[in-house]
Order: C-alpha cells, then sequence, then structure tokens
C-alpha cells in the first residue's frame, strides 16, 4: 500500500480509501451488504494497509455507520485508522433534520459517534454545499466539533469552487480551522473537476479524495447490476452517448492489456496527478485487489489517448444540476485500437 500526508496536514492515509455507501442494510436500497456480507471486505482492505475508511450518516440512514463501527471495532485498533463520516443529507424526514444548520451539524456528530461508538471521528466532511445557510454558521459550527475534539480535522465534498472559495474565506476572517480534504466525483467519463477544482485545492493545499472511479459501474461493463439496475443517479450522470463510448475504450484497452476494464478504469484515476485518494467501494475482495493493481498500473501515451479522446465538456455533476447534462460526441479512434475492436 501506499501512503500520503493529505492536503498540508500531518493526517497520513492510505492512497485507498474504503467506501462504505455499499454496506448497512438492504432494507435502505438493494444493493447494500448487511454486516456479515461487510466484513470480509473491511477485513481485506485493511490486511493490504488500508487505514482510510469513508463514512456518512446518510449511508443506510445511520445503520451504515453502525455496522461499519462495529466491523472496524472487532478488526483493528481505533487509533490506527482514519474515519471519516459525513454530513448533511440526514438518517430521516422532518424540520432541521437535514443541511448544515448549526443545529443539525451538531446533532449529527453526536448521533454519528454514538452509532460508531467512537469517541472521535478523524475528519468530519460537508456532504455538500448548503446554499440555505449562512457559510459562517457551518463553518463556526464545524471549527467547535474540532475544538471540543470530537473531530480532529474537517472535510468538504462535492460543490463548485466559489463554493470552497467561500468556505476558506470564512475560515481566513475567524481563524477557524480549514478544510483539508475535498472529495469529488472524477473518472473517465466525467472529468470537470479538472478544470478549476483540482488546480484550486492544490493551490489551497487541499487532498483530494476521488469517487465513483468506475462511474458507478458503467466502465466495468457491467451496465446490469443490481446498482445500476435500481440507482437512478446512474442513468442521470452516465445515459449519454459519450459516456458509453468511453467505456467501449476502457475495455479496450483492457482487452489490449489482459486485465479487467475496472484495473484500467480505476488506473487513469489513482495516477492522475491530481488525485491523492482513490475510494473503493468493493462488493468482493476481487474487486478491492483491482484497486491495489490499479496503483501499480502505468498506462502509456497511447492508452491514455485511447481512454480520453472521446470526452467532451458536460454539465458539472452536484444536487443543482441532475438531469441537465448535455449530449456529447466523440473524436475518432487511432488505428491501434480501432483495429483491436474490428479483431474482436
Amino acid at each position: 500500500m501506499q501512503y500520503i500526508r493529505l492536503g498540508n496536514s500531518g493526517l497520513e492515509v492510505s492512497r485507498l480509501c474504503l467506501g462504505t455507501m455499499n454496506m448497512g442494510t438492504p432494507d435502505w436500497k438493494p444493493w447494500i451488504f448487511d454486516e456479515k456480507q461487510s466484513e470480509p471486505i473491511v477485513a481485506h482492505a485493511l490486511d493490504n494497509g488500508v487505514n482510510f475508511i469513508d463514512l456518512a450518516d446518510f449511508y443506510s440512514a445511520g445503520v451504515g455507520e453502525e455496522v461499519v463501527g462495529r466491523i472496524v471495532k472487532r478488526l483493528a485498533r481505533r487509533e490506527d485508522l482514519v474515519i471519516t463520516t459525513k454530513v448533511g443529507y440526514g438518517t430521516r424526514t422532518g424540520i432541521n433534520a437535514s443541511g448544515h444548520s448549526r443545529k443539525h451539524i451538531m446533532d449529527s456528530i453526536d448521533a454519528s459517534l454514538k452509532r460508531l461508538n467512537m469517541d472521535y471521528v478523524d475528519v468530519f466532511m460537508l456532504h455538500y454545499f448548503d446554499v440555505n445557510t449562512p457559510v459562517e454558521e457551518t463553518m463556526g459550527a464545524l471549527n467547535d466539533i474540532v475544538r471540543a475534539g470530537k473531530a480532529r480535522y474537517i472535510g468538504v465534498s462535492t460543490m463548485l469552487v466559489g463554493q470552497l472559495a467561500k468556505i476558506l474565506m470564512a475560515c481566513e476572517r475567524n481563524g477557524w480551522v480549514k478544510p483539508i480534504n475535498m472529495q469529488l466525483q472524477l473518472n473517465c467519463a466525467y472529468r470537470e473537476e479538472e478544470r478549476e477544482m483540482i488546480p484550486f485545492c492544490r493551490d489551497q493545499g487541499l487532498g483530494v479524495s476521488v469517487f465513483s472511479p468506475l462511474a458507478r459501474g458503467l466502465l466495468t461493463g457491467d451496465v446490469q447490476s443490481t446498482r445500476n439496475q435500481t440507482d437512478f443517479f446512474t442513468q442521470q450522470m452516465y445515459s449519454d452517448e459519450a459516456s458509453h463510448q468511453i467505456a467501449h475504450s476502457v475495455q479496450r484497452v483492457a482487452r489490449a492489456r489482459g486485465v479487467s476494464n475496472a484495473q484500467i478504469a480505476q488506473a487513469w484515476v489513482a495516477n492522475h496527478p491530481g488525485v491523492d485518494c482513490m475510494l473503493v467501494g468493493a462488493d468482493t475482495t476481487a474487486q478491492f485487489d483491482s484497486a491495489l493493481a490499479a496503483l501499480e498500473t502505468k498506462l502509456d501515451a497511447d492508452e491514455l489517448y485511447e481512454l480520453e479522446r472521446n470526452y467532451t465538456p458536460c454539465d458539472v455533476i452536484n444536487d443543482y444540476t441532475a438531469g441537465k447534462r448535455i449530449l456529447r460526441s466523440a473524436r475518432p479512434g487511432q488505428e491501434r485500437f480501432t483495429l483491436t475492436e474490428a479483431v474482436a
């Protein structure tokens, strides 16, 4: 396993971060694993050097935190792990049950710690940018949580560059702790964060961790998976022609290499110069091993061209742009891979 310091902090984390959205209860979504199914995956990740585990109160409406909390307590020492959880979407309906108000943030950290059966989390993250709450209220609450010892650091996820800038300016003005990590979506089929967010994070000293390296499963070639058949977000994000052509390019490179589609898609992310950590939401130990192999998979210039030639700009993916993505068309392929496809 490879390790890095996250942003400008002294916190060392594994370059693979175990994503846990698929762990909790299938009562929440049909593709979620229960505790018994989840434990072998967590154990395998820990055995292979992962110390970074990503959660959110939203996952399985809180049950995900309970399940993963019990598993890691059985398998590892708390001080050896870097546990992050997120606040925003909440675990129930009702007034003040979501968002980033001081009330909800304070209620949520206590509820998450209780479910995890832990005294603190290492990184407490905003799940998105709440446009309805003053940024000073949100960041003041997070600062108080760090000062109280309930979180060691704070982080952010899935927002616009201008929104992150507002957060950083509020922290600077008030002498509050700043986020050390930005968690964003990046893969061969979605690269909009390369334009501004990743360079801005580099400039401001935030670490960058990436989720959905497989484009919610599209880049594995398994479009008929239970998740893809039941998760409407996949259709909203990756139903255009360019996304499917990118998936075909991943398959061409994988066939030429003699490895899985997933390993190639993950290699593109893991070796991206703007990426520090890649989240891995594995359903099997073999899927985790694919990500592990991707860390050492170096793509040559022709392979990178094939993976990237279909990409064209699209609407940013966040909470405010669902259903608004533009249709995209591809550039022509190079002879090396078009001939490979013809033979196949």
